[in-house]
């Protein structure tokens, strides 16, 4: 069975077909930061992994407030970064009332001022504030086999009951990927992607 399920995965990327996660809003922290919203000496918690390798969900959550209203119990994904970042959707800046530009992740000099609010303290933002830009983790290998650049801007159909095709989709390669695009949840929901849904790679 798990060579059967192999040979599928395999035909599915060999076809430039690759599955669609969508990303809710959420926040990358440093130690710094951990300590001043949790407590002098805390730590993030796993809670469970996600499908990048290294990367999961926390036990913490933080209430991010803007000029407008405040979002509660927002995800914190580890592990710690060098600089905290938030990541937003078009949406949700509606909401708070903030002006965040749509950036690539780690992308955040001059980006929008937020507060974070933890249960042992609050942090004033002064940037870090972004709309994550749409984009493909692809493997090494798998890059080499499509032919695909890191850096690179592609177009990807959304294969749904509402097909969508988003233009200007950020290619980043690592051996350490796996292979998988990454939307918000406005973009999903435009799409109509629900459960297992694959997007068609064109160059």
């Amino acid at each position: 069975m798990e060579q059967l399920i192999k040979k599928v995965l395999d035909t599915i990327t060999k076809a430039g077909l690759v599955e669609v996660e969508v990303s809710a809003r959420h926040v990358h922290l440093t130690d710094e930061d951990v300590e001043k919203l949790f407590g002098k000496g805390q730590v993030l918690h796993e809670k469970r992994p996600l499908s990048q390798k290294g990367q999961f969900l926390c036990e913490e959550r933080i209430t991010l407030i803007g000029p407008k209203g405040r979002k509660e119990r927002v995800a914190v994904l580890g592990p710690v970064r060098k600089a905290t970042q938030v990541e937003l959707s078009v949406s949700d800046c509606v909401a708070l009332g903030v002006k965040a530009p749509l950036r690539e992740s780690g992308d955040v000099k001059g980006s929008a001022p937020l507060i974070l609010e933890g249960p042992a303290g609050s942090i004033s933002l002064e940037e870090g504030t972004i709309v994550a830009h749409n984009h493909i983790h692809v493997p090494t290998d798998v890059a080499d086999m499509l032919q695909l650049k890191d850096k690179e801007h592609v177009s990807v159909k959304i294969l749904s009951e509402r097909p969508v095709t988003f233009d200007d989709v950020i290619v980043r390669v690592s051996p350490e990927f796996n292979f998988k695009m990454h939307i918000d949840f406005d973009e999903a929901n435009a799409a109509s992607v629900k459960g297992f849904t694959l997007g068609k790679i064109i160059h």
